[in-house]
C-alpha cells in the first residue's frame, strides 16, 4: 500500500517562502520514476505545478523561477521549494508519482499521469 503524506503548508505572507515535503512509504522510493506537485483552489481543476523526473525538472509559467522541485531518496521525500509567494498561489497542493517515466510537458503536466497522490496541504499567502 502506498502512503503519500504532505506536510509543511500553512499561513504566509506575500513575498515568504514555504517548503512542503512529501513523504512516501510502502514502496521503495527511488522506484518512482516521476513526482509531481498540483495545486487546487475550490471550484477549479487540479492544476500543474512542478514535475521531476531523473535529473529533469518542469514547471508550469505560473511558478517558474519561483519554485523548486527536488527528491529526497534517502529520506523517502519529495520537495517543492516555494519563494516570493503570491496571493494568487493559495490553493491546496498535492504531490503525487508514478513508477514510469515521461518526459513531454504534456504527460507531466497531466494528473491522469500520477498513480498516487497525497491528501493535499493547504498553504494559504495573505497581503
Amino acid at each position: 500500500q502506498v502512503q503519500l503524506v504532505e506536510s509543511g503548508g500553512g499561513l504566509v505572507q506575500a513575498g515568504g517562502s514555504l517548503r512542503l515535503s512529501c513523504a512516501s512509504s510502502g514502496r521503495t522510493f527511488s522506484m518512482y520514476a516521476t513526482m509531481g506537485w498540483f495545486r487546487q483552489t475550490p471550484g477549479k481543476e487540479r492544476e500543474f505545478v512542478a514535475a521531476r523526473n531523473g535529473f529533469t525538472t518542469s514547471y508550469a509559467d505560473s511558478v517558474k523561477g519561483r519554485f523548486t522541485i527536488s527528491r529526497d531518496n534517502a529520506k523517502n521525500t519529495v520537495y517543492l521549494q516555494m519563494n516570493s509567494l503570491k496571493i494568487e498561489d493559495t490553493a491546496v497542493y498535492y504531490c503525487a508519482v508514478t513508477s514510469r517515466y515521461y518526459e513531454s510537458m504534456r504527460d507531466l503536466s497531466s494528473a491522469r499521469t500520477y498513480d498516487y497522490w497525497g491528501q493535499g496541504t493547504q498553504v494559504t499567502v495573505s497581503s
